[in-house]
């Protein structure tokens, strides 16, 4: 007994001892640093920057190993000035922070070319690694972008003078040591760096930035950024690279956007898709590929077979095995460094170089459209400025193509400096009547401001579009007779006519490219030379009828007796036709006659001369009459016509009038509100009326007027001839209603009905009961006729049973 009390003695001793250990921990876990470091409370700054910078990590190196190079590198801090410069950069200089990718693959690209200049001379330059390429690799888990160049690489000396010291370019210490070793077979015209800026860039999107570069005269080093202060210490890792360098960018938090493929492809392709090196994504990929199925698994899939059929069936399987083994088709995602800028730049090449072919694919890539140019011009230009070019004119015009003419800027001429793509927002670089017109300009010695996104020297922009339009005009005027006439005319005819209006210094050269329809063919255009060289022996003039259709242009009066005599008439059919043609005073020599306007005379002999001024002298009357009395304040003048042959008279305008298409598209236009000062005074321009004395309506009226110049009827002839003629020479009537009722009269007269007759009244009728009421009481008939059958009915039941009743009594 008392063994056993001693051993639950110990036991409880031992129980207790392990309490008071439990116990002491517990007061030991109580103690925190700081209650808010809690991963389920709220955390601390000094906590996050801890968490982030232990995500920071390089290949090869985790995040203990970071923290001690951090401990053991150089610390260098910018200066003010420096430092203010920095946020300047970073906050100001960039419009757009897209361009960080363009400014790294820049540096890229120079670094490259710079080791490949110094290969030249030195075969020991690429013996680390013969690959020359950039590749770029996306790591969204720990939100980096890594950027790798193949390059000359940096040394620790080239990272803190290079890197830590803002405006410094290495490339242009690099091309001024160049000119002193460089021969007539080298060219470093292809460095891209020229202000030391663009490196900086990378702060738009990053809170740190890390480059890691091995060059071939030092060890591998790692130089580090948070925009204020900057460390560089020699890998830990060794050489990794073998030469070139790596910059990783930490992005912030809005910068996520950046870490996507298909962002990194898009600005790849839009900024740097004309790079010299090749620029690869790493990029994933889903394949198609046969797999071969395990024996184990496809015995357990098959279902069991008879031993008889097994037995029959082994010698063909073992054939069909040996011959094919069996496989399965699986989907598999495959990642590997994807090719960004496979097109090359051809407009580097001499044009005799580059085949039709290669133009076809460079203008399908480069405008993203679907079908070959229609024609294309390849120059290099020099003189102020030294560029080459590549333009392109589209078979089909582009969708909207005259929506917000003159005020949408247009994006399709491209301005690259050293293949890098620089801006296509451009106001200057083509007039607005050349907005259809797509293709690049690529120039080694631009002026441009600091970030690279504008031109600095306008003046220079005005150099580059005179040449660029000059081009463009040749380009157009070389397209063969049957495709301009069939597809560009159609397509863009109209930018051709508003490029006469608009552009005085090359309207020469614009008038040449006119094509209009004419009364010499039904369906093919005719251009001014044409015209020019089938005018007749002693025409002077070019001769010219607007109208809304050529149907109406033809069947107007004012050509009747051009089209009899054999003269040539071109008919404008589009509004901006005659805008076109008056900003055209002449051609070759010829000035253009509207023949809806004075001015219209033919060469005649004395014998007709002699002939005409008698007709004046007889209708002399007539057109003083016309012009004091019936239509007095409505017409200018009236005189007998040389221009009529079918029709009584017509009316013509002054030679700076509106002709009746000009009235009519003046009218039409969206803002005209009748208070426009110059558009009221054309309207209001009086017209010439000329008579035909060769038609009888005209002959009878003249004999009216000599008989009796009072005569009621032969004014309201002539104010119905004059309106008439307002009609048919495409002018609007002022008062539509008081010609109806001057036309009804003459047909009253004309038909022996009383002037004062009254239209005969209709004969009042009663009104109709409407349809509801009548329905209404068809149903009340048949309810009376319901109720008249009940009641019948209830009578006869009643007389039934009287005699019932009468019986069993």
């Amino acid at each position: 007994m008392r063994r056993v009390w001693v051993i639950g003695l110990l036991c409880a001793l031992v129980a207790f001892a392990a309490v008071k250990a439990e116990d002491e921990v517990d007061v030991d876990g109580m103690v925190e640093e700081d209650v808010g470091k809690s991963r389920d409370a709220s955390r601390t700054d000094d906590e996050v920057v801890q968490r982030e910078e232990e995500a920071i990590q390089l290949d090869g190196l985790n995040a203990a190993q970071i923290k001690e190079l951090r401990d053991k590198s150089e610390k260098h801090v910018f200066q003010a000035e420096v430092n203010r410069m920095m946020k300047l950069i970073i906050n100001s200089l960039y419009k757009n922070k897209e361009i960080f990718l363009r400014e790294l693959i820049s540096n890229a690209s120079d670094a490259l070319d710079k080791i490949r200049l110094l290969s030249l001379t030195n075969d020991e330059a690429m013996a680390s690694n013969e690959e020359l390429t950039i590749k770029i690799k996306s790591d969204k888990e720990r939100n980096m972008l890594h950027i790798t160049d193949t390059g000359i690489g940096m040394t620790k000396e080239d990272l803190v003078k290079n890197l830590g010291t803002i405006a410094k370019s290495g490339t242009s210490e690099f091309l001024n040591k160049m000119n002193d070793m460089q021969t007539e077979d080298q060219s470093t015209s292809e460095l891209i760096g020229q202000f030391g800026v663009g490196f900086y860039s990378a702060f738009l999107i990053a809170d740190k930035v890390i480059v890691t570069s091995k060059h071939n005269n030092d060890t591998q080093h790692i130089w580090e950024s948070d925009s204020n202060q900057f460390s560089v210490i020699e890998d830990p890792r060794g050489n990794t690279l073998g030469r070139g360098s790596t910059v990783t960018l930490v992005l912030k938090e809005e910068a996520s956007d950046y870490l996507e493929l298909e962002t990194i492809k898009n600005l790849v392709k839009k900024y740097s898709q004309f790079i010299n090196f090749p620029i690869y994504v790493w990029a994933s990929k889903t394949e198609t590929v046969e797999e071969p199925i395990e024996e184990d698994a496809e015995a357990a899939a098959e279902p069991e077979k008879d031993a008889a059929e097994e037995e029959a069936e082994v010698e063909e399987e073992d054939e069909e095995d040996k011959e094919k083994p069996k496989t399965k088709t699986v989907e598999k995602t495959v990642w590997d460094w994807e090719l960004m800028n496979d097109i090359k730049p051809i407009w580097q090449r001499p044009a005799k170089e580059v085949e039709e072919d290669e133009y076809n694919a460079f203008y399908k890539t480069f405008s993203k459209d679907t079908e070959n140019p229609l024609a294309h011009i390849h120059f290099t230009a020099e003189g102020e400025v030294t560029f080459r070019s590549i333009l392109f004119v589209p078979t089909a015009a582009p969708r909207g193509l005259f929506d917000e003419y003159g005020s949408k800027k247009n994006d399709y001429i491209k301005l690259f400096v050293r293949r890098v793509f620089i801006t296509d927002d451009f106001n200057d670089m083509m007039p607005k009547y050349l907005n259809f017109v797509k293709g690049m300009v690529d120039s080694d010695d631009l002026p441009l401001n600091v970030s690279r996104e504008t031109l600095q020297q306008h003046k220079l922009l005005k150099v580059i579009r005179k040449k660029l339009v000059r081009k463009t005009l040749d380009m157009i005027k070389k397209i063969a007779e049957e495709h301009y006439n069939d597809k560009f005319w159609k397509e863009f005819g109209t930018n051709i006519k508003l490029g006469v209006i608009e552009d005085h210094s090359n309207r020469t050269r614009l008038a040449k490219l006119l094509r209009f329809i004419t009364s010499n063919s039904d369906s093919v255009v005719t251009s001014l030379e044409q015209y020019v060289e089938r005018m007749k022996e002693k025409q002077d003039k070019i001769y010219f009828m607007a109208g809304t259709s050529r149907k109406e242009a033809e069947s107007s009066p004012f050509v009747e007796r051009l089209l009899k005599k054999g003269y040539e008439v071109i008919y404008l059919t589009e509004p901006v036709d005659e805008y076109c043609i008056q900003a055209l005073p002449e051609f070759d020599g010829k000035r253009f006659q509207n023949v809806a306007k004075e001015g219209v005379k033919f060469d005649e002999s004395d014998k007709t001369k002699e002939k005409r001024e008698a007709l004046e002298k007889e209708y002399e009357p007539l057109t003083t009459w016309l012009k004091d009395k019936p239509l007095k304040d409505m017409i200018e003048k009236a005189i007998v016509s040389q221009r009529l042959t079918n029709s009584p008279c017509a009316l013509v305008a002054s030679q700076y009038g509106w002709s009746g298409n000009m009235e009519r598209i003046m009218k039409a236009q969206a803002y005209q509100t009748g208070k426009d000062i110059s558009t009221n005074y054309y309207a209001s321009q009086k017209k010439t009326l000329e008579i035909n004395p060769k038609h009888p309506l005209i002959k009878q009226m003249l004999n009216k007027v000599n008989d009796n110049g009072e005569d009621q009827t032969a004014s309201d002839l002539a104010v119905v001839l004059f309106e008439t003629a307002t009609l048919r020479s495409g002018y609007q009537l002022a008062d539509t209603k008081a010609y109806g009722e001057r036309i009804e009269r003459m047909l009253r007269l004309s038909m022996n009905v009383a002037l004062d007759e009254q239209i005969e009244e209709e004969p009042e009728e009663e009104p109709e009961e409407p349809e509801e009421e009548a329905g209404e009481e068809e149903e009340e008939a048949a309810a009376a006729e319901d109720d008249s059958d009940d009641k019948a009915e209830i009578v006869d039941e009643e007389e039934e049973t009287k005699k019932y009743s009468k019986v069993e009594l």
